[in-house]
């Protein structure tokens, strides 16, 4: 299936997403991440990154944010931003941006012609009756998912980030033909970074005499950090509980929190300084609930490729998204939505340095071996032949 090309031509792609980029949500690292990959020189790939011209609190360059390559362009096209007035209209400001950008870029792409479109966002599958070079990718199940049918049917093909979306896909009429479950991957030279924990500590101003448990990345239910915080009741008085990453109105939520529990929420932090924040743990966490379909089913957290780069023990919610990458080899699985059984992982790492060792050992083989952003590239590459 897909499109053949001589070696000699140069591929064009562009890729669209209705995002705010630089972000601090984690679709932003995905987002770049793909276009620096996908415009691998070797592979002769010229690559277009399409987003909307909206605000921005963030007004570092995107490449510098990052910390990636700039090998590919950025196009922002004009937009109705209404989004920043979310608490005063509710959905009417994500709608009048996603059509107003829509109007914009259908105009757009009608001068251009792509070898390929790549899209997450479902807002624009409608496009696929028009160009059939489309591929879209789908981090969730799309609710109504009848009426995105005949889009989806049209489309050149579909990667998911797990097995279960792809199921789900298949029992509701794409061919599995179409589909490819690619889970997301991670840069292990950004995180493997030649530093000790003694000197990231220095860097970052933490302690010296304390363990350190951390999670990053979104501080939203889902994620289970509630959980987190929790378990760090059951903590010794010797092991500090470190958040990083959040929105500000997620921030403050648990900044109070951390009156009433051990925890520290430091707040947002570039992409490019998280690599320093893994070194500087004794023990990462992967929390996640198992009350809702997204990350019981269908999350490949960025984070947990991340942690497996970094080298470090990990903790994780045992639930079946996360079991497609993590294992009793690679990890400490414990019940979700439990903060005692969570605490008790992280004691069993701390307490069996053995234990430690092995899992972040075989953790960092699995995911050097098989979840680089560019293996994952190259699957898509090959399943679509591009």
């Amino acid at each position: 299936m897909g499109i053949s090309r001589s070696i000699s031509k140069k591929m064009r792609l562009i890729y669209i997403s209705n995002a705010r980029i630089p972000t601090e949500k984690a679709h932003g690292i995905h987002i770049m991440k793909m276009c620096e990959v996908l415009a691998n020189p070797t592979e002769k790939v010229e690559v277009e990154l399409v987003i909307p011209r909206r605000f921005n609190k963030i007004k570092e360059n995107p490449f510098k944010y990052y910390g990636i390559n700039s090998n590919f362009k950025i196009k922002k096209l004009p937009c109705l931003d209404l989004i920043p007035l979310d608490k005063y209209i509710g959905y009417l400001g994500l709608w009048t941006e996603s059509v107003t950008f829509s109007f914009f870029l259908f105009w757009y792409l009608l001068f251009k012609r792509p070898d390929i479109i790549y899209i997450r966002d479902k807002f624009f599958l409608p496009f696929a009756f028009f160009r059939k070079n489309i591929i879209f990718e789908a981090h969730t199940f799309p609710k109504n998912f009848i009426f995105y049918l005949p889009f989806l049917k049209s489309l050149k093909g579909l990667v998911v980030i797990t097995q279960k979306l792809k199921e789900l896909f298949a029992e509701r009429g794409i061919s599995t033909d179409k589909i490819l479950a690619a889970p997301d991957g991670v840069d292990i030279e950004m995180f493997d970074i030649h530093i000790s924990m003694q000197e990231a500590r220095k860097k970052l101003g933490l302690p010296q005499d304390k363990k350190i448990v951390l999670y990053t990345g979104h501080l939203y239910q889902w994620k289970g950090v509630d959980v987190l915080a929790e378990a760090s009741r059951y903590l010794p008085e010797n092991i500090e509980v470190y958040f990083v990453g959040g929105t500000e109105e997620d921030i403050k939520s648990y900044q109070i929190l951390a009156t009433r529990y051990r925890i520290h929420v430091i707040g947002h932090r570039s992409h490019s300084e998280i690599p320093f924040w893994l070194k500087a743990a004794d023990v990462l966490i992967l929390p996640n609930s198992g009350k809702e379909d997204i990350s019981k089913y269908w999350t490949s957290p960025l984070k947990m490729f991340e942690y497996m780069a970094a080298e470090k023990p990990i903790v994780a919610s045992d639930l079946p998204s996360i079991r497609e990458v993590l294992n009793e080899e690679n990890a400490v699985l414990v019940e979700p939505d439990n903060p005692t059984a969570l605490a008790k992982g992280v004691e069993d790492i701390l307490k069996n340095s053995k234990l430690s060792e092995k899992i972040s050992k075989k953790a960092y083989v699995d995911v050097a071996e098989n979840y680089t952003w560019l293996r994952r590239r190259k699957k898509i590459f090959e399943f679509f032949n591009l």
